[in-house]
């Protein structure tokens, strides 16, 4: 993440000290389909002209954005695999052996586990619950990876998993948790809240109408979650899984987010914002490891009795 222009660079370029055509790239004609693709990314990502002209002039799809790609190549994979075991796909979580025939699942009982707080992503509720996080993280996901690469874009997304899960341990403590709605919800009420903050800059078709609609999906899979959190569980006395997870990753969204988004080629370290919000995200991470190791025993929660282990473990 250092190795980004200064911002004494920038004030170079903006003072005319730049090797970039002062037209805008809209104006450019007899441009290739993969020129106009990577100008439609630069208008779908970025508010400031001289940040698309860069990115346009700069780009070389070297390396492509295989992050995003391969996440969601891993989630379908596990889901279909899990759906096959189970002979279920719609709203596979309600299936009584849900949580007892995968090693992936956070659940409270198990929380000493890692690798649980993150590898929960691979894990989705059912078709309906994977086929939103992959319409949304391929949708918003890969244009973000391109412009701003995989080390940065991963990050948001994997601390938008992580937040999530230590959310779900703190707020809703029986509940176990699954789907990469965390990092989902994190690029998406990233990329959300850049295009509102700088609307007058952002350049993309139709901007209100995709605004509206990709709040319209996240609202109709947090409605999803919030049901079927409540709905009669499948395997008592263990709830079905929480939707808190969707809140903290929408929280890692506009602050850590935004920053990473708003600094297109400016290094993170020169932004105070940045070492604020990481301040908070680490402040949130160290009260929630600390939450887990004493207050269940403090408080005295009743959790589930844990899952059975799968026979290849």
């Amino acid at each position: 993440m250092s190795n980004k222009r200064s911002n004494s660079f920038r004030r170079a370029i903006l003072q005319g000290n730049r090797r970039l055509c002062n037209k805008g790239l809209l104006e450019e004609s007899g441009l290739s389909v993969a020129q106009r693709l990577i100008r439609h990314m630069a208008y779908e990502t970025l508010p400031r002209e001289i940040d698309r002209k860069w990115f346009y002039d700069n780009y070389t799809g070297c390396p492509p954005p295989w992050f995003i790609i391969t996440v969601t190549i891993v989630e379908v994979a596990f889901f279909v695999y899990y759906g096959l075991v189970l002979d279920r796909f719609v709203l596979q979580a309600t299936h009584p052996g849900y949580l007892k025939s995968n090693p992936l699942v956070y659940h409270p009982q198990l929380r000493v586990q890692a690798w649980r707080y993150l590898s929960y992503m691979f894990m989705h509720a059912g078709i309906e619950h994977l086929g939103v996080n992959v319409a949304l993280q391929l949708l918003v996901g890969v244009p973000l990876e391109m412009v701003h690469g995989a080390l940065r874009i991963s990050f948001v997304y994997i601390a938008g998993i992580l937040a999530g899960s230590l959310a779900v341990s703190v707020a809703d403590m029986s509940a176990p948790v699954v789907g990469a709605s965390g990092g989902v919800y994190a690029l998406v009420s990233a990329h959300l809240a850049n295009i509102v903050m700088n609307w007058s800059g952002m350049k993309c078709q139709f901007k209100l109408l995709r605004t509206a609609f990709a709040l319209i999906c996240m609202s109709f899979e947090f409605g999803r979650a919030v049901w079927l959190r409540f709905y009669p569980s499948s395997y008592p006395p263990c709830p079905h899984p929480s939707f808190v997870a969707h809140l903290g990753g929408v929280l890692v969204g506009i602050t850590l987010g935004v920053v990473i988004l708003r600094n297109y080629e400016q290094r993170l370290q020169d932004q105070s914002l940045w070492w604020i919000f990481l301040a908070i995200y680490i402040f949130f991470v160290t009260f929630a490891i600390l939450w887990n190791i004493f207050a269940f025993s403090l408080l005295g929660v009743r959790l589930p009795t844990a899952p059975r282990k799968p026979p290849w473990i």
